[in-house]
């Protein structure tokens, strides 16, 4: 798919603090360096993200909610919003895509970001976050049926937001990508943002941070030409 050029608003909807980063760090801050208004909403407040049974889950809670401001801050993005469902509980319910569909029709983006729902098995080596999964699903359903008809949430019409038809919708993690964004220049960006998030990067994370997301970016650049690139499934909601 050639690259898509957008200039209007874009909202990114990731399930824990730091997934909008490893996945779309890189896109969301060329975005944001072209002059768009790219909002984050993270659905959990990323409570159980640590290996340390005498961690406090609300502090870390806090520490994740600083963390993201950070990294947003350094990927240019206007806002970024956290829900208060606990890691490893997100479900799809009428619940949270009230307020996800709440989002689009106050930010009124022309692009939604969210990730692949269908990816479950990455090679033999991994199998998708359950949270990560369901983000996708919601961000979907979000889109179809939700904010763009005025009998999904309707109470949101006696507030004054109208409804919203988004014209694009991008999904990262991937395995069936249709769409390899140019990010050259912009993977420092996408690691220094992801550097803030200090709670998760210590330890195996180092390597994570400085060897793999470069590798899969080098990756994804040579199919389109490039140094480095981020790979999307890209949906044509205009047509």
């Amino acid at each position: 798919m050639a690259e898509t050029v957008r200039s209007g608003p874009a909202l990114a909807v990731f399930a824990h603090p730091d997934d909008a980063e490893i996945a779309s760090g890189g896109t969301l801050a060329k975005w944001c360096a072209a002059g768009r208004e790219v909002h984050l909403l993270i659905l959990t407040n990323g409570d159980r993200g640590s290996d340390d049974p005498d961690q406090d889950r609300a502090e870390l809670a806090a520490t994740r909610r600083s963390e993201s401001e950070a990294a947003g801050r350094v990927l240019g993005l206007v806002g970024v919003r956290i829900l208060g469902i606990h890691d490893g509980e997100l479900e799809n319910t009428t619940e949270v895509r009230a307020e996800v569909v709440r989002s689009i029709r106050e930010i009124r983006p022309e692009t939604v970001l969210s990730c692949d729902p269908t990816a479950w098995f990455f090679e033999n080596r991994y199998y998708n976050h359950s949270d990560h999964r369901t983000a996708g699903v919601i961000a979907l359903d979000s889109l179809f049926p939700g904010a763009g008809n005025p009998h999904f949430f309707d109470e949101h019409l006696g507030e004054g937001l109208g409804v919203w038809s988004v014209t694009d919708a991008w999904l990262g993690w991937t395995l069936e990508p249709n769409h390899h964004e140019d990010i050259t220049g912009f993977l420092p960006a996408k690691l220094a943002a992801l550097s803030e998030h200090r709670s998760q990067v210590a330890g195996e994370g180092i390597w994570f941070f400085e060897e793999w997301l470069p590798h899969e970016a080098a990756e994804a650049g040579q199919r389109i030409g490039v140094e480095h690139a981020e790979s999307f499934r890209v949906l044509d909601l205009a047509q």
